[in-house]
């Protein structure tokens, strides 16, 4: 199996700002969450076989504090659009207000085995942490069209892998990670990332995304106005093939697969704030067109790496009261971070399906990428030309 993506198109430009899409806000750095300080990306791309058990899937880690930071706490907060999907963890992260866990993004059918392997890595590389307990945040999303899905090829090896992999570096884009099988309004989807920079007083902070995007059905996508996906020319063999008549007695829905988003910054936030963060976060996935479907998990989890040392939830040691302090920006001044989160995840999406390319799965499904032909006719389209 291949630890890295495998494209079966031609190459272009990776990113909707190639393209001549425009954006608002200034991104930062590399355009990337991992443009907030302290995060890191890994992934494990599985690509292997043809036919009825063709593997095309992975898993994508996150460090919300890098290697060194598991176990410190995060404020945090997750907000569920629609909820036809999974995140483990949410409970505690609800009840405590805080992540201090790796977060692992897969296959719908994967979830078991990554969060095996996130707590075996951790218990290997912070046995602190492994000495209380451990709940691990994985979400998922259903790649079942191209992936071999129910063969069990996602192990907790694979997620330990995707951990040390995990980089400062801008993460690759497109058909890799959890993001492999994944398809986006009826195109190709997958990993998309995208971040802006919030100047605040003589401060900057950054507020970052990454989405597993597996959303949408084609005739929802818009871009600037234009019906991008219902003039689309490209096929459409997952909403209009009988692939899933043949095998289940049933069409597929338009608009079925989920969502996963991860919004992270720098600012100092608390716990409410970064809930406000995770709603906004479905603003920016509606930019794009969606109305969100009944069979669509969409799932937002924000987290804000300001106030290391604070929200911690240890097993105390001694009699002594103790107290912890948190700085926060403050409820009226966070317009421009919520701002930020919505056009960093809309970019995000653009991105997604920017980079992602045509790939063939099992039993010969084919997903189409979105042309960038289309795109930047649209582009021109917007432009007046």
């Amino acid at each position: 199996m291949s630890a890295s993506s495998q494209s079966e198109s031609s190459t272009g430009p990776t990113r909707a700002r190639d393209l001549g899409v425009p954006f608002e806000g200034r991104s930062g750095l590399a355009g990337a969450i991992t443009d907030v300080p302290g995060v890191a990306v890994g992934y494990r791309t599985l690509i292997a076989g043809e036919g009825r058990g063709a593997v095309r899937t992975g898993v994508t880690a996150i460090l919300p504090r890098g290697r060194s930071g598991v176990g410190v706490p995060c404020a945090a907060a997750v907000h569920s659009f629609n909820g036809n999907g999974e995140l483990t963890g949410r409970s505690w992260i609800e009840e405590s207000g805080s992540l201090t866990m790796p977060i692992g993004i897969t296959s719908s059918h994967a979830v078991g085995a990554v969060h095996a392997g996130i707590a075996a890595w951790v218990a290997e590389n912070a046995p602190h942490v492994a000495a209380q307990w451990m709940l691990p945040v994985v979400g998922e999303t259903w790649d079942g069209y191209l992936n071999d899905i129910n063969g069990g090829h996602v192990s907790p090896a694979d997620a330990r892998a995707a951990l040390e992999a995990a980089s400062p570096d801008a993460p690759e884009e497109g058909n890799v990670g959890g993001g492999t099988g994944m398809n986006c309004y009826g195109f190709k989807g997958g990993t998309g990332t995208a971040s802006r920079v919030v100047a605040y007083g003589g401060d900057e902070y950054t507020v970052g995304v990454l989405i597993q995007a597996n959303f949408g059905s084609r005739e929802e996508l818009r871009l600037g106005g234009i019906a991008l996906g219902l003039r689309s020319s490209t096929p459409n063999p997952l909403e209009e093939g009988d692939w899933l008549s043949r095998e289940r007695n049933r069409r597929a829905p338009g608009g079925a697969g989920s969502a996963i988003v991860v919004i992270a910054t720098d600012a100092p936030l608390l716990p409410g704030q970064c809930a406000a963060l995770a709603r906004r976060g479905v603003l920016g996935l509606g930019r794009s067109g969606t109305a969100g479907s009944h069979f669509s998990g969409d799932i937002v989890l924000a987290f804000s790496t300001a106030n290391e040392g604070a929200l911690t939830s240890v097993f105390p040691d001694r009699a002594d009261a103790e107290y912890e302090t948190l700085r926060m920006i403050p409820w009226g001044r966070i317009d421009p971070f919520l701002t930020a989160a919505v056009q960093a995840v809309d970019e995000a999406v653009w991105n997604a399906l920017v980079a992602a390319q045509d790939m063939t799965g099992r039993d010969g499904h084919v997903s189409h990428a979105l042309p960038h032909a289309e795109v930047r006719a649209a582009v021109s389209q917007m432009n007046g030309l």
